[in-house]
Order: structure tokens, then C-alpha cells, then sequence
């Protein structure tokens, strides 16, 4: 299907879980095959971008095999990996192209990185740089330090690297190549930024250190070969979660949803906003913690998203932005000039297409102002190939008189292959099973001062 096509919803009342997060699941695929042994992940979601991290390592001679559609047997290789015989499609994921681009900097081989036609216009020379200072041979062949990159294998040294901008990205591509550097690898992170890789690291009991900011490696550790179960996707449940909040009297769980303190910062926004946010925490055992979210729904108010709240907010802003538009007062999103080197320039793709939907947005440098509550009426809108966009205005749709259209959804597909089975059960009254009830043992999340 290219179009989604969305009429003004009803209420929300349902219960729902989410697919496996998408961060977790790279890098535990990364990790598990330098481990010594097999490893079981469940939980694992079908996405695109997911799949060609697989696809990566199976290129690199690791056995993985898929028993069930969320289930992956991987066979770790005690860090061995064999030179790929062709080129490494990491299709439209950046994760999967800076992480690789880190691990494969140490090996004995030469690879080359090559992406589609988004990808291939993302910035590169952020994870270039500090590898070359680490002893990488690395090149970009595009335009602008972009991909394809091509990587001469070569011995690594640790560097002390304190990040110029805040990515997890940059940090998790700093620490696999750290895994095949001699000697101590230190990462210095201006901002916190998603703690993923570290927690994925010492779960597979690879000790990280950190301290004051930074994080620290010693190189040559193999990964012990554990089992892991993968939490739902918090960056995937924010669609539904302003969606019901931005309801009143909506009202929604959700089970199992990951819940790592460097990714709940859209909770106390959206307490911020005048949502009702519960959250109770119910597995910690994986290092990685999960349980269960309660939204109920309110008139919501405005709000100013800034400064240090922008890095882990960076995949829920343009859903932020949606709820913003709902919202009375004027909305403020700066500091996000990080939004115009995603998939695509995402601060004029949310512009552009809340203007289509009627709502006044003016578009700054590095974020957006947006005045809320103007009436939104249906309109046909453009992903602009990119997932979180299309996502964002099918659930302005939701809220708009008339219908909504967004063309070119394909790109779903790269992170929530079951996104539009989702949206049309909760568009659907109909369909809603019965939810149980309000939870009252949960804790209330507070926005952070």
C-alpha cells in the first residue's frame, strides 16, 4: 500500500503492545555475534532497517537464524568475522551504517557501505573523524563526507574523544570499534544521549565504565553468549501515546514497552501538556528496564521543548510536534537542528505539512513555533520518504475534519511494518477489545525540572 487514508477518529480506549525496539535489537545482533556462542533474541521486530543489520553480519559470515518470525538464533563467532564478497546494503538505516562502519574499521579486511538514495545524503564525517583518529583508513565516496563509505582494515588504537554533537550513534560506533582497539577507548558525551550500547555491552558482560560523562572500553573482550528478550519500541508506542493524550478521556496501555531512562523524556512532556502519564516498571532483569504505560488523555496545554530535553526527544519531535498543533498556546521546539539531517530535513517536512492541515507553524532555523488549536481539515500530504514523518501526520489525520492522505508510505515499512493494521483498529471503534482496568498502582511521571 503507497497511501495511508485517515478520517477523524473516535475516542481511544484499548490495550496494545508495540514491536521489538529498534535500537536494542541492532545492537544486541551486533553484540551476539562477536559473542562466543549462540544466542537466543526474542522479541525481535520485523522491520526493514532491522533485517539489513542481520543481513550485515550474515554478509560477514555470522550464521543467524530465524525460527519464528521474532525470534533469532545467532551464532556468535569469538569476534571472527569473514571479509564480505560484496558491498553491505544497509538500505535506509543509519544505524546500521555508523555502528558497522565502528566494527569493521578494526578488521583484517576491506568492506564497503553502501545505502539508498536517503541514506546516502546523511551526514558521515562525525563517526569518520574520531575512527581516523583511532587509526581508521576510512573514506566517503559521496558528496559531503556521505555514503558509500569504503573502509581499508586496519590495527585501532583508544582514543579519548569527547562528541562535538550529541549521537548515539557516534558513541555506539566509537565503542565497536573500541571492542577491536588496543588499549582504552573513552567516549565524552556533551549531553546524555541513549545508553543502549553500554547496557548491551555489560548484559553480555563486556564491563563498560562510566563516570562523569564518559564512557570507557578496554579493547580485546569477547561477549559472553547469553539469551535476551527484547522490550517494545517507547519511539514506536509515542504515536498512540499523543494520540490519546491529546483525547480527553482517551485512554491507553501499553505492554511491555521499554522504559530506559534515556528514552522516557516524552512522558514528562506530555505530563507537561496536561496528559495523565502512568508508568510501572516490571522487568529490570536484562539490564535493559520494561512495563507498562497508562495514558489518559486531556485538553492539552503548550509547551517549550530546549536545550538538553532535545537529544533524547529526537525521534518523538515530529509527533511532539502533531501534539503541539492539538494543543492550546503556542508550542516552541529549538535546538533541534539535529531534525534537518534525518531521513529528511524533518523541521520542513513538519512545517510544510502542518500548514497543509490549516495549522499556523513558523519554521526556525532549528525547530518550530507552532500555534495550536487552529481547526486541521484533511488534506494529501507527502512522507517525504521518511517513516516518522508519514507516521506523525497519520495521527494528525485522527484529529482532522475531513480526510488525510499521506502518499509514499512505503517507508514504514523501515521501522513499523504493522502500523497501519494499528491505526485502523484504534480508528475503529468497532474493533477495540475490551481493556482492563485503570491501573492504580502506577507511579505518575513528573517532567524533568
Amino acid at each position: 500500500m503507497d497511501d495511508i487514508r485517515i478520517k477523524r477518529a473516535p475516542r481511544i480506549e484499548a490495550e496494545i503492545t508495540v514491536p521489538g525496539d529498534k535500537s536494542i535489537s541492532h545492537r544486541a545482533v551486533l553484540i551476539a555475534s562477536l559473542a562466543n556462542g549462540p544466542c537466543v533474541l526474542r522479541g525481535f521486530p520485523q522491520s526493514e532497517d532491522c533485517m539489513k543489520t542481520v543481513n550485515a553480519m550474515r554478509a560477514l559470515g555470522i550464521k543467524i537464524e530465524q525460527p519464528e518470525p521474532v525470534v533469532l538464533i545467532v551464532h556468535g563467532n569469538r569476534r571472527k568475522l569473514t571479509a564480505p564478497k560484496a558491498e553491505i546494503d544497509c538500505g535506509n538505516s543509519g544505524t546500521t551504517m555508523r555502528l558497522l562502519a565502528g566494527m569493521l574499521a578494526g578488521q583484517p579486511f576491506d568492506s564497503q557501505l553502501v545505502g539508498d538514495g536517503s541514506l546516502s545524503r546523511r551526514p558521515m564525517a562525525r563517526i569518520m573523524d574520531p575512527l581516523r583518529l583511532m587509526g581508521a583508513k576510512i573514506e566517503a565516496k559521496g558528496e559531503h563526507d556521505t555514503a558509500p563509505i569504503c573502509i581499508t582494515g586496519t590495527p585501532l588504537e583508544g582514543i579519548r574523544y569527547v562528541m562535538p554533537v550529541a549521537s548515539a550513534q557516534l558513541k555506539g560506533a566509537l565503542l565497536f570499534a573500541a571492542l577491536f582497539a588496543k588499549g582504552k577507548t573513552t567516549v565524552e558525551e556533551p549531553v546524555p544521549t541513549r545508553n543502549h550500547t553500554e547496557l548491551m555491552l555489560n548484559y553480555f558482560l563486556v564491563h563498560t565504565q562510566r563516570e562523569n560523562g564518559t564512557v570507557s572500553l578496554f579493547g580485546d573482550n569477547v561477549p559472553e553468549s547469553r539469551d535476551f528478550s527484547i522490550p517494545g519500541d517507547l519511539s514506536s508506542a509515542a504515536f498512540w501515546m499523543v494520540a490519546a493524550a491529546a483525547q480527553p478521556g482517551g485512554h491507553l496501555l501499553v505492554r511491555g514497552v521499554g522504559l530506559n531512562e534515556t528514552r522516557t523524556a516524552i512522558l514528562g512532556v506530555l505530563v507537561r501538556m496536561g496528559a495523565q502519564v502512568r508508568e510501572a516498571i516490571e522487568e529490570v532483569d536484562q539490564f535493559e528496564p520494561r512495563g507498562t504505560l497508562e495514558i489518559t488523555g486531556a485538553h492539552l496545554k503548550a509547551t517549550v521543548i530546549q536545550g538538553k530535553e532535545i537529544p533524547p526527544l529526537i525521534d518523538e519531535l515530529p509527533i511532539l510536534a502533531v501534539a503541539g498543533a492539538l494543543a492550546n498556546g503556542t508550542t516552541i521546539i529549538r535546538h533541534a537542528q539535529e531534525l534537518r539531517v534525518k531521513e529528511t530535513d524533518r523541521i520542513a517536512a513538519i512545517a510544510h505539512n502542518l500548514r497543509s492541515m490549516g495549522a499556523q507553524v513558523v519554521e526556525l532555523d532549528d525547530g518550530l513555533e507552532i500555534h495550536g488549536r487552529a481547526p486541521l481539515h484533511g488534506a494529501r500530504l507527502s512522507s517525504f520518504g521518511d517513516h516518522r514523518i508519514a507516521m506523525a501526520f497519520a495521527v494528525a489525520g485522527m484529529f482532522a475534519e475531513g480526510e488525510t492522505v499521506i502518499q509514499d508510505v512505503r517507508c514504514v515499512a523501515t521501522s513499523y511494518p504493522d502500523f497501519s493494521k494499528m491505526l485502523n483498529s484504534l480508528a475503529n471503534p468497532k474493533s477495540y477489545r475490551e481493556t482492563t482496568p485503570v491501573i492504580t498502582s502506577l507511579a505518575p511521571s513528573r517532567p524533568e525540572d
